[in-house]
């Protein structure tokens, strides 16, 4: 009997709408949390969340029937409306629209996951659009700084 198997493993990071610092540090750990359930709900079997105040990284596999695109949209979708129904002081709250997702290495795992453990300290001296422009340029990814943010 033959078989479709697949690792796919994805770096994924969407910024909070016009990067508002929603995610304070009493619920950044709800969210990330949350985060990291609709993942494995969608057949992630590596989740790792990290972020701060106004942006997430998402290390997941991808389950191998569903796209990059779809798994994304779920995960925003979801979460975003989830978030508003924690407290009323996140009723404006919105992912923006667009993202990155980068595909990893299983040999560079462990420093993907570094890296997203490190993002309180990284980013006392980066914005997130400093770091997001960087890992587009690393990676190769043409992009136009019109229509990154909105």
């Amino acid at each position: 009997m033959p078989q479709s198997l697949s690792k796919v493993i994805l770096h994924i990071i969407f910024s909070t709408k016009n990067r508002e610092p929603f995610l304070d540090s009493d619920v950044r750990p709800r969210v990330h949390a949350y985060l990291a359930t609709i993942c494995r709900d969608l057949g992630g079997e590596l989740v790792h969340v990290g972020g701060v105040a106004d942006h997430v990284h998402i290390a997941t596999t991808l389950q191998r029937t569903l796209s990059q695109a779809e798994m994304i949209e779920q995960i925003k979708k979801a979460s975003s409306k989830w978030i508003k129904e924690v407290d009323t002081r996140y009723r404006g709250f919105f992912w923006q629209r667009g993202y990155a997702a980068f595909s990893v290495s299983p040999s560079q795992l462990e420093a993907v996951l570094q890296y997203i453990d490190a993002q309180q300290e990284h980013h006392r001296t980066c914005t997130f659009q400093e770091e997001y422009r960087e890992l587009l340029r690393k990676r190769g990814v043409d992009f136009d700084e019109r229509y990154v943010w909105d």
